[in-house]
Formats: C-alpha cells, structure tokens, sequence
C-alpha cells in the first residue's frame, strides 16, 4: 500500500509517496479503501507543525483528512458499517491518512455515501460540510429569515455555509476576491462585496451571524457586524479565543470535530442536491503531493483539489 508521508514538521518538500503497513481495525474502527481524497488547508498546517501539540513527534506521519471509499473491514463493536458499504468521512486527526490506498479510521467519522453522489463529490463534503454546519446550526442555531455573512465565501467552508443556510432559509450575503463575485451572486448572495475594496467595520448593515471562513477579519470588526443577539464564528483557534468564547455568547471559536449526527446531516444536505463543493482538479495519487504543494502555494484552481488512489 502507498500513501503521502513525512518524516519530519516542515514544508511541501517534506512530502513522500512511500509504502507504508495497513494496520488492522481496533474496537469501533474501519478499515477503508480510499477511492478519493480532498485537499484542505489543514493538511499542511498539521504538515508544518502548527498542531503538533496535538499530533505528536512520532514519524513517519500519513496525510489527509478527507476521503470517500469502501468498507474492507471493521472492528469490534461496529454496528453501522459492513464490508461493502460505499462511505466518506473523515480521517483520524493525529493518524491522517487519507492521501493513500487504505486509512483506518473511527466509526463516528464516517457516514454512508449516498446513491446520488459521486465518489469524488462525496471527498469534498466533510471539512467543508461540518464546519458550515456546526458553525450555523449546533453553535449559532440558525433560523429561517435570519441574516447571515460569509467572510471569504467562495471558499470551500465559504460555499457549504451558503448552501445549508440558503437550504435552512437563511439570506446570505458575503465577501470574496473581485475574481469570484459573479459567481457568487449567480449562488443567490443578496450582497456581494470585493474584500480587497469593502471596509466591512463600516458596513451599516448588521447580521445575526458573521462566519469568518477565511480567518482575515479582526474579531472587533465580526462583533461589530452583528445583531444584538447575533454571533461571530470564528475558524482560527488559538487558545486565548477559546477563553474568551467561554465568556462571550455572542462569540464561538470553531474546529471540525466529526460526529455521526452531523455527518449525517450533511450526507442528507447532499443526497438532496442541497450540497456540493465544486472541484478544481482531479490528479492520480502520484501527483497528489505536487497539487497539493501548488494549492498551498496560493494557485487557485476553481475548486476542491482531489487525489484519485486508482
């Protein structure tokens, strides 16, 4: 089996393709056949050594989150899944594992792939998806009629948070490059704003959630942006911000932590065409390292980069 690795916290060109030893499932795991994979920003902060706090000093060090596949196997204890089943989730933070032929990961990471979607829309979905979810519903409790502000929202977690919230009958509007507005507005944004041009601490408009996807606007101008009641979410986690939401409920920090309720919302979002990340570029996995150092690197491809293992 092969799969994209590192030996040790750097840049792009600590990235190898090299075999590696599929380990066997453990109590409530699976053992999945990667078909495709997404690329997320994530992948290389874990790579630089930005969460090693988290993920530890131990190499070598898998790749990837993201994935749809096939159930070859599970643990004890696994009640939802059988071999066979057509799945996408998310890999194991600190393990990764995505960018490669096989991945073990847990049960509650994975959900089953609807009929309707594609292998390779399905590897889009769950970043993007838990995060507009959980940011709009399970932290901010989103209702019909609301007004809601996407800060960098022809992004990946930019797009899905448009589509569950115009899903839930929310009216959206949102910022982003010049590059991108048209096609923004064609996605029904009532305001469409130039990042580099809008002053959003002097947008008189105010909103009931502000979701900073892009992580470029100050906390001050979120809050400033809000209803009295409304939220900021806020996608940098950095310590002292998660002692200030604890004392603020007008402000949430968010990281993508899988659950099967969630995942579960999001593969219905999509199974009712409510939900799909578009997609820049396929490549083979000999070729994932590269796009994904190109992608890093600020090329923009339009869409989701995805690694296809066959």
């Amino acid at each position: 089996m092969k799969r994209i690795q590192y030996h040790q916290y750097g840049g792009a060109s600590m990235m190898r393709l090299e075999e590696f030893e599929v380990e066997a499932p453990g109590k409530g795991q699976l053992l999945v056949k990667v078909k495709y994979a997404a690329i997320n920003p994530i992948d290389w902060k874990l790579r630089n050594g930005t969460m090693k706090i988290l993920t530890g000093n131990t190499f070598p060090r898998a790749m990837g989150l993201d994935f749809s596949g096939t159930v070859i196997s599970t643990g004890r204890g696994v009640t939802r899944f059988a071999p066979g089943d057509h799945v996408f989730g998310m890999a194991r933070l600190k393990q990764a594992g995505a960018f490669g032929e096989m991945l073990v990961t847990n049960e509650s990471f994975v959900t089953h792939k609807p009929d309707t979607v594609s292998f390779e829309d399905a590897a889009c979905l769950a970043t993007p998806g838990i995060m507009a979810w959980r940011g709009l519903v399970e932290k901010s409790r989103l209702r019909a009629g609301q007004h809601v502000f996407v800060n960098g929202c022809a992004g990946a977690v930019g797009i899905a948070t448009i589509q569950i919230a115009q899903m839930l009958g929310a009216i959206v509007s949102g910022s982003c490059r010049r590059e991108d507005m048209a096609k923004m507005q064609k996605m029904g944004l009532a305001h469409v704003y130039d990042y580099r041009k809008v002053d959003l601490h002097a947008l008189t408009q105010k909103f009931d959630i502000v979701y900073d996807t892009s992580t470029t606007i100050s906390t001050s101008t979120g809050m400033k942006l809000l209803k009295k009641n409304g939220v900021f979410l806020d996608l940098d986690p950095k310590p002292m911000k998660f002692l200030r939401a604890i004392f603020s409920k007008n402000y949430q920090v968010l990281i993508g932590s899988p659950s099967e309720y969630t995942l579960g919302k999001v593969a219905k979002a999509a199974e009712l065409g409510k939900l799909q990340l578009p997609i820049g570029r396929i490549v083979s996995l000999i070729d994932g390292a590269n796009l994904m150092s190109e992608i890093e690197g600020g090329l923009k491809i339009g869409g989701k980069g995805v690694i296809a293992m066959e």
